[in-house]
């Protein structure tokens, strides 16, 4: 016999009976076993799994299925409300324990057993956004305004077709600092994502994080709060090694999760179609959302 008991060159070994059933046990002990490394994969949605036109990027529905199936856990990190994030999963069949939602000031968790979508509202962050909100009409007194609340309700001052007002309340200006509130968005139609970046650093945003996104989109959450908390959270509930973590994105709210992701030994990766502020900061780069850069980076694991 040759080392670890295995036949030699030409031998023909003969199985009993309880021999082949012992192997067949084996096999399918190996086949059950999840993998060595169980990974957090957290992915941005728009951008990163949509295109601008809501579908999916190419192949990746059945990618994040092949991922899940080999036993890791794959969720959402996004900006979206969960009003705004919950079809999406069901648009994947995705069923994690944890979404992020808000930037990382609202967390949701699944209050059924796997396969289910049953979610529940299980940490929110939240701030006084009368400063902020009255600062920011001062310059852009024609923008619209959206507060998100800590139950998941929301308050806008002008309807706009981007935005899921499902659960949302069209009230006066003032009435959006009313109380405190989990998030606030500004979209102003008649600039830039780039004269919204020179706006911030002009007038400075003190006491609170902020993401300026595509098409002058900003959002503020909670001083400190962003996907990176949000994810650190749930890696932390999961028991999920750091080391073990995999974030995937491509706008600027996505560059704090690809620092927290790399200050730990993660992997951070930007979609091919983000700006250069973006991709600098992640340890690897994929292909544009277009060409199904989510699904070639599953396909690797």
């Amino acid at each position: 016999m040759s080392p670890e008991g295995a036949p030699a060159t030409g031998e023909v070994r003969a199985f009993s009976p309880d021999d082949a059933a012992e192997v067949v046990d084996e096999i399918a002990t190996d086949a059950a076993e999840p993998p060595r490394e169980r990974l957090l994969i957290a992915l941005d949605v728009d951008g990163t799994i949509l295109l601008e036109d809501e579908s999916y990027s190419p192949g990746v529905v059945d990618a994040i299925a092949d991922a899940q199936r080999a036993g890791h856990e794959v969720m959402l990190a996004t900006g979206r409300s969960w009003e705004g994030t919950r079809h999406i999963l069901e648009g994947l069949a995705l069923t994690p324990e944890y979404v992020v939602c808000s930037n990382g000031a609202v967390i949701l968790r699944r209050t059924g057993p796997a396969g289910t979508r049953e979610y529940e509202r299980f940490h929110t962050e939240q701030f006084d956004a009368s400063e902020v909100l009255t600062l920011l009409r001062d310059h852009l007194p024609s923008a619209r305004y959206m507060v998100e609340l800590p139950d998941g309700r929301r308050l806008y001052t002008d309807d706009m077709d981007e935005w899921n007002v499902s659960r949302a309340d069209r009230v006066p200006f003032e009435d959006l600092s009313a109380q405190p509130v989990s998030r606030v968005v500004v979209v102003s139609e008649e600039g830039t994502d780039q004269d919204f970046v020179d706006l911030v650093s002009r007038i400075g945003l003190n006491e609170v994080s902020y993401a300026v996104g595509w098409s002058a989109w900003l959002d503020i959450a909670p001083q400190g709060v962003d996907k990176a908390t949000g994810l650190e959270k749930v890696r932390e509930w999961l028991g999920i090694d750091p080391a073990h973590v995999v974030v995937i994105g491509d706008g600027r709210n996505d560059i704090g999760m690809f620092r927290w992701a790399r200050a730990n030994g993660g992997r951070a990766i930007a979609m091919g179609q983000g700006p250069d502020e973006v991709t600098s900061e992640a340890s690897e780069l994929t292909a544009s959302v277009t060409e199904g850069g989510v699904t070639a980076v599953l396909k690797a694991l």
